[in-house]
C-alpha cells in the first residue's frame, strides 16, 4: 500500500537491489589482489572472512559480524553434535547478510583433527559453494 504522497519514481528507488562490492582475496595465499570484486564473488569473500573472524573478540566489529566455530575446537564432541553445532553457527552469523537466501547442502568432516565443513550459499546473485 502506498501512502497518497509517494510516487512511483520513489517506490522504484526503494525496491533497488545494489551490488555487493569487496576486494578480491587470494584465499591460497591469503594475500589481496587489487581487485574489486561484484556480485557471488563478493558474497564468498564476505562469507569466508566472517567465517574467518571470531565473534565478540574483535571492538571493531559489531556483534553480528564473526562466527563462533572456534567454541568447537579443542573438545571432543561426538560427530552427530558437531553437525548440527557447527551448521546452527554458521547460519546465526551469515543469514544477517541480506543478499543470503539460504544455507543447504552440509558436510562436516573431521580429519586428522581438523574441521573441515562445505556447504552451499544461495545468494540473489546465485549459488556459491563454500569449504572451511
Amino acid at each position: 500500500m502506498a501512502f497518497p504522497f509517494e510516487t512511483d519514481e520513489e517506490k522504484t528507488i526503494q525496491e533497488t537491489v545494489t551490488i555487493p562490492k569487496e576486494y578480491e582475496i587470494d584465499f591460497n595465499t591469503g594475500q589481496m589482489t587489487g581487485k574489486i570484486i561484484e556480485g557471488a564473488e563478493a558474497i564468498k569473500v564476505w562469507i569466508r572472512n566472517t567465517l574467518g573472524t571470531t565473534r565478540y573478540k574483535h571492538n571493531i566489529y559489531t556483534w553480528d559480524h564473526g562466527s563462533e566455530l572456534d567454541d568447537l575446537i579443542g573438545h571432543s564432541y561426538p560427530q552427530e553434535y558437531l553437525e548440527v553445532e557447527a551448521k546452527r553457527m554458521i547460519e546465526d552469523c551469515l543469514l544477517v547478510n541480506e543478499y543470503i537466501i539460504s544455507l543447504d547442502s552440509f558436510n562436516v568432516e573431521i580429519v586428522d583433527d581438523k574441521l573441515s565443513i562445505y556447504f552451499t550459499a544461495n545468494t540473489l546473485f546465485g549459488e556459491v559453494n563454500i569449504n572451511v
